[in-house]
């Protein structure tokens, strides 16, 4: 049977995709037109635009659908971890593991997001927007953490997430060009001290105090 049009624009989306993520991590988002976008995914420039309006809006959902699939990458982690630590290392990893799958595209591809959003004042606005979904997400993680295992945030929760993601997005900056400069558990101690509760952290100590 054939396919349908549904089907068929789906698949035009994601090979349009698929080739902005391979040509936007390896030549940058500014050295690469939207017509070579189109030309690697056999596609033509007008299905691009029709898609998504042009490359900033093929950027944006390009990472959008990262965002997705890295949230469901590290729920499924974070439901194997019971303690504070297993949850910490857990969101290190979701970076760390998400760059490697991908090549480590999506580590350029969110500081190609960056410098955009930082020279155009269009793609700002949609950038400010993504970091504070971000930090509406784990300020929310991190308070029902809190009131799980018994601990108090040092900050408004919204503020404590956005210190959390500049910890890890830093890290794994400095990940990216020398792994052994900042392993897991340098990490996680480094997103223990910023949550205010030093070396370790116990749950049964901390109620029993």
């Amino acid at each position: 049977m054939g396919r349908t049009q549904e089907e068929r624009r789906a698949e035009t989306r994601a090979l349009l995709i698929d080739a902005a993520a391979d040509l936007f991590a390896r030549k940058g988002y500014h050295a690469t037109s939207a017509e070579s976008v189109a030309a690697a995914a056999g596609r033509t420039t007008g299905a691009l635009y029709d898609h998504f309006g042009g490359k900033d809006g093929l950027l944006v959902a390009l990472l959008e659908r990262w965002v997705d699939q890295a949230i469901v990458d590290v729920t499924a982690s974070l439901a194997d971890a019971s303690d504070l630590d297993g949850r910490l290392g857990a969101l290190w990893q979701g970076l760390v593991r998400r760059d490697i799958e991908t090549g480590d595209a999506w580590l350029l591809l969110e500081f190609e997001l960056w410098l955009h959003a930082a020279r155009e004042p269009e793609m700002g606005v949609v950038g400010a927007g993504r970091f504070d979904a971000m930090r509406e997400g784990l300020a929310g993680g991190l308070t029902e953490w809190s009131e799980e295992l018994g601990f108090d945030l040092p900050s408004p929760p919204h503020e404590t997430a956005g210190l959390v993601i500049a910890l890890l997005l830093g890290a794994a900056f400095q990940y990216r060009l020398d792994p052994s400069a900042l392993p897991q558990p340098v990490v996680v101690a480094g997103l223990r001290n910023l949550l205010g509760l030093g070396p370790a952290f116990d749950k049964a100590s901390a109620l029993s105090a």
